[in-house]
């Protein structure tokens, strides 16, 4: 996905702190039944996101490949959604229509009650938020010219107030102010993706979209990145749509699941639902070593924070 399409809401701990209950690893465990955490169900009648009947088709060497046969999912606000399918089922291909970067070929998707196609470039900033895979700085500015971006692109804030901006945001990821004039190259990845996360949440827009958040962060990095994604989106009412590979950051902060196999979603429930439902990529991405390594991991550890 490009850095280019439109960047993306307290003090809480730096990265590598260790977090209530224990060290680092301590945040993705929820003191919750049956190992798997319980959230806030979200109230508001209207989705945040509506997608219906979408198809989507690449077109490869004169040949249609259907990604999408008539594809449905409504995301409440308030919730935190994990998409997960197999390699090639579209995952990422759905964030970026969800942005309206990319046009299905039938069907429609609404997001906050507008369609995706008609968020202008100004407008999306304000109402959506993106978190790359790997963070997408841009490797010439410095820490705070590229939380600063979208602000300055709006070419109506005066200069002091988009360095204050930028600072609560700092603040805000677990960073100290002393790296707004650190250069990409000279963090570590978990820092990286805290400043493409302030960058992402500048403008305060009330959906946050995150590509595998936690890819490429070693375990304590990456439960710590969880527990800043946890505490945000209660302390802000984010809601959150993430597309991952990870079962233990699925286990640790998402309140529903949603499948993609088949070119649809399977089901679309909270994760102790999904688990149990019967299908094949299920079976394998959730019930198998690795799917059950990390529910052991989580009954292990039941009254941990």
């Amino acid at each position: 996905m490009s850095p280019h399409a439109p960047p993306l809401h307290g003090s809480l701990p730096p990265e590598g702190a260790d977090l209530p209950g224990g060290g680092p690893a301590a945040g993705r465990m929820s003191a919750i039944p049956d190992f798997l955490p319980t959230m806030p169900h979200a109230t508001a009648a209207t989705p945040v996101v509506d997608i219906r009947n979408l198809w989507t088709v690449f077109r490869t060497a004169g040949v249609d490949a259907v990604i999408h046969k008539d594809l449905n999912l409504s995301i409440a606000r308030g919730e935190l959604l994990s998409i997960v399918g197999g390699s090639g089922s579209g995952k990422t291909t759905l964030l970026r229509q969800m942005l309206g970067l990319e046009v299905p070929k039938r069907g429609s998707i609404t997001v906050l009650g507008r369609s995706a196609e008609q968020l202008t470039r100004a407008g999306a900033s304000s109402r959506v938020g993106m978190l790359f895979q790997h963070g997408a700085l841009y490797s010439a500015f410095t820490v705070l010219e590229n939380i600063a971006f979208p602000l300055r692109e709006l070419g109506t804030l005066p200069e002091d107030l988009i360095r204050d901006a930028v600072m609560v945001k700092l603040q805000m990821v677990g960073l100290d102010p002393a790296h707004a004039h650190k250069m990409p190259a000279d963090l570590s990845g978990g820092m990286v993706k805290r400043v493409a996360l302030a960058r992402a949440l500048i403008m305060d827009p009330p959906l946050l979209l995150l590509d595998e958040p936690t890819a490429g962060l070693d375990p304590d990095r990456s439960d710590a990145f969880c527990d800043l994604l946890r505490t945000l989106h209660s302390e802000l009412g984010l809601t959150v749509v993430m597309v991952t590979h990870d079962l233990d950051t699925i286990y640790a902060i998402s309140t529903r699941v949603a499948v993609v196999a088949d070119k649809h979603v399977i089901v679309n429930a909270p994760p102790k639902e999904v688990i149990a439902f019967d299908h094949p990529f299920v079976r394998e991405f959730f019930l198998g070593g690795r799917g059950l390594r990390a529910q052991e991991l989580l009954r292990m550890h039941p009254n941990t924070v």
